[in-house]
């Protein structure tokens, strides 16, 4: 990104490096405002492909598929790179277009993929199967030498959680634990929720201990401010009842919470 930043003027460069830095620190847990960062970065340089590539990964993080196609479609044209394609297919998937996702699992750029982006691309035609109701071709497309492999790569956890998910969905339960399992051995950086999706078949329910605190603050909160009973009044003296009056109202109870 710095080579593709000399061309602008210093100012200018200062200023879309610095934009594309909160892009990248803000994209997954504030995508807004790392999308906000990018369309400015956008309009400062619209001619670098980073800055093109980086738009089209804030808009892919906020659903904007189609503005996100657009701009890796941008940034290829620029850079002649093919490592966007699975990403690209992905954002065919999230316009609704699984069968255009599918194709270009099929096209020659698929070879100029290193492993990883082949990975990748195997995880998109598995879930454009899946868009397109064929659970059981979901399950075959992951089966490969990736997943059957004993060692742990970047994407091994994301792949065996994939799998696992679509044995479920095709109702092969007690695989589908398995590779949750194995999925969970590799995921070191906790990418997945396959701890919890194991508790889900195993049956467990966790409690929120957080929630049992407040809860039991509340309900001490309640206690202290309950009347205090006062100690009954010297009885008065009976007054003289006057028989025009009728019956004297009585007290009602509180409604019961």
């Amino acid at each position: 990104m710095r080579q593709e930043l000399l061309s602008l003027p210093k100012t200018l460069a200062d200023d879309v490096a610095r934009n594309l830095v909160m892009v990248a620190k803000l994209l997954d847990e504030e995508p807004e405002k790392a999308y906000g960062y990018s369309r400015v970065a956008l309009r400062l340089a619209s001619r670098v492909p980073a800055v093109r590539e980086a738009a089209g990964f804030a808009a892919y993080a906020v659903e904007k598929y189609g503005e996100a196609l657009a701009e890796f479609r941008a940034a290829r044209r620029m850079t002649g790179s093919v490592e966007l394609w699975p990403v690209m297919a992905d954002c065919e998937r999230g316009l609704g277009r699984p069968e255009k996702a599918l194709a270009m699992a099929g096209e020659p750029e698929v070879q100029k993929l290193d492993r990883a982006g082949q990975v990748e691309m195997r995880l998109v035609a598995a879930g454009a199967r899946r868009d397109m109701g064929q659970t059981d071709a979901a399950v075959v497309t992951l089966q490969s030498p990736e997943l059957a492999s004993n060692s742990v790569q970047p994407w091994t956890a994301r792949l065996r959680y994939a799998y696992a998910d679509a044995l479920l969905e095709v109702g092969r339960e007690d695989e589908a634990r398995e590779w949750f399992a194995k999925a969970l051995e590799a995921d070191q950086g906790g990418t997945t929720n396959a701890s919890d999706r194991l508790a889900e078949l195993d049956g467990v329910e966790f409690t929120d201990a957080l929630d049992e605190d407040e809860n039991e603050d509340e309900d001490d909160e309640t206690a202290d401010a309950a009347p205090v009973a006062e100690a009954p009044a010297e009885p008065a003296a009976p007054a003289r009842q006057d028989s025009s009056d009728g019956d004297a109202p009585r007290e009602g109870r509180p409604e019961q919470g």
